[in-house]
């Protein structure tokens, strides 16, 4: 490891319990920054609401640190608008935010957009699938932000156990990481391309929290290229010191099947190559094999090949910030 990655670890990366809730209520008074948590949701009716509901309980209500929830639903087909608009967040269509650019699939193209609808000057990205959730996850990647005015980008790092490794955690031992797709494809490029970036123990996780100034200025990955892609360029864009993470405990959600993590890992090497070279795709698609009626059947999807521009570049979005 880097000289310069093992004194980061030592300089930028804590732990929740490093920052009292109290002192980070107090540095949002002492500073006026105000925050906003953006939950991404595709057909999670079943976990989107007691996240809404324990961040409402703990950081509005209990104490005045969130100042808004935004739930960004990008064409659920279940009730996940409506129990997260119960649960007292507000519910935004992707469709419906800039209607003069057509939207396409995928997580980024969500937190894309979710710049145009939240206000916040601090912007905290949870993912919507998380169970038995914990505010800490949000206070925990605000507070550096809030305390700290040197860093930009804060990663959480936690756990991730798949399914029977949670007895293991629970009995003290080292349990799998899960994050199957960091371990096989993120950490490796990362090592190998961005070494600086060696340090972050979930690159690829989807709760993190950052400036609005450094987000307005970076392109997102429509698709689940966006964590990555935005890990690099804030490398290059502010610098490896603006950039930490936060230990938050424990991360248990849905897992995907091995193909959709197939085509996960093709879309973040996708992005990881175009900021290698910038070049052009020898081939941009992935091919998938499913057992049929007649043996092995191919299946062929596209990787994302676009990405959204700095969202300074965008003339609503400009036009929001005069007024």
């Amino acid at each position: 490891m880097l000289e310069e990655v093992e004194r980061w670890l030592r300089t930028r990366s804590w732990s929740v319990t490093d920052r009292p809730l109290h002192q980070i209520l107090a540095a949002k008074q002492r500073t006026g920054q105000s925050v906003s948590v953006v939950l991404p949701a595709l057909n999670e009716e079943e976990t989107v609401g007691d996240i809404v509901a324990v961040i409402r309980h703990d950081l509005m209500q209990q104490v005045p640190l969130v100042d808004e929830i935004v739930v960004v639903d990008s064409g659920s087909t279940d009730r996940t608008s409506e129990v997260a608009a119960a649960a007292g967040a507000r519910v935004v269509h992707r469709d419906d935010i800039l209607p003069r650019v057509p939207a396409v699939p995928g997580k980024g193209e969500v937190l894309w957009r979710s710049l145009l609808v939240t206000g916040g000057d601090i912007v905290c990205f949870i993912d919507a699938d998380l169970k038995e959730f914990s505010s800490d996850f949000v206070s925990g990647i605000v507070g550096p932000l809030l305390t700290d005015p040197d860093v930009d980008l804060v990663k959480g790092m936690y756990d991730r156990p798949l399914g029977t490794e949670l007895n293991s955690l629970a009995s003290g031992k080292t349990a799998g990481q899960g994050g199957r797709v960091t371990e096989l494809m993120a950490r490796p490029l990362l090592n190998m391309h961005w070494p600086q970036l060696a340090g972050f123990v979930q690159p690829l996780g989807g709760e993190y929290a950052a400036r609005r100034s450094l987000l307005e200025q970076l392109p997102f990955p429509v698709g689940y290229g966006v964590e990555l892609g935005m890990l690099v360029d804030s490398l290059h864009l502010v610098g490896l010191d603006a950039l930490a993470q936060v230990d938050v405990g424990v991360r248990k959600h849905r897992h995907q099947d091995g193909q959709a993590l197939g085509r996960m890992a093709a879309a973040i090497y996708r992005t990881a190559q175009l900021r290698l070279a910038r070049g052009h795709l020898i081939r941009p698609c992935l091919t998938q094999f499913e057992r049929g009626e007649d043996g092995f059947e191919p299946r062929t999807y596209s990787v994302d090949t676009e990405e959204r521009p700095p969202m300074t570049e965008i003339a609503e979005y400009a036009a929001r910030k005069v007024a």
